[in-house]
């Protein structure tokens, strides 16, 4: 099975000529999974055991929050997720993590990425630069919830994520965006 995308993603993070060899050394790790929709990759209270490319398909980040699911990410395809404090210091995963359609994922398990992070410069920095970026996107989201008005965190979404309006049910993106669901309906009634 090819793993072009999560090479070219892997390209992506890393500024510098990366060579073909260098390339499999990290990807050679990697190997497929598929979860189905609704699956999990992981559930709340067990160990996270992939760090994972998420080569097509959408996987939800929620917690429960006095019985009721806030969606707190959400991964799309292109992109790398984890349940990263569960992942790498082998605790319980304080949320789940859920196909919210059948996904296509690359995935690299706590061993090989602790062995690649000790030997592999080139896995190193991109690690670094892929976390670098996580940062800044939160950082940013965090400032959103804060100063921008439910409205404006729609159309920002709209305008920087579009293809995500269509792929992702209206409760998930509501509860991500920190809007009720019935002012999420509005707001996209008065958008379109």
């Amino acid at each position: 099975m090819l793993k072009t995308h999560l090479e070219n993603y892997i390209k992506g993070y890393i500024s510098s000529n990366i060579s073909a060899n260098e390339l499999s050394e990290i990807t050679d790790h990697f190997s497929f999974l598929k979860l189905k929709k609704n699956e999990f990759l992981v559930k709340e209270g067990r160990i996270c055991k992939h760090f994972c490319f998420i080569e097509t398909g959408i996987l939800q980040h929620a917690i429960m929050v006095e019985g009721v699911e806030k969606t707190t990410y959400l991964g799309l395809k292109n992109s790398a997720t984890t349940a990263l404090n569960s992942f790498k210091n082998k605790l319980p995963s304080r949320k789940n993590i859920k196909a919210l359609s059948d996904c296509n994922l690359w995935v690299l398990s706590i061993n090989d990425f602790k062995k690649l992070l000790e030997k592999n410069d080139t896995f190193k920095l991109f690690y670094y630069n892929l976390i670098e970026n996580q940062i800044l996107l939160i950082d940013d989201y965090r400032i959103d919830l804060l100063t921008l008005s439910p409205e404006e965190r729609y159309l920002k979404l709209l305008e920087n994520e579009p293809t995500l309006i269509k792929q992702v049910p209206l409760q998930y993106l509501s509860s991500f965006l920190g809007i009720s669901l019935r002012h999420m309906s509005r707001i996209r009634k008065t958008s379109n």
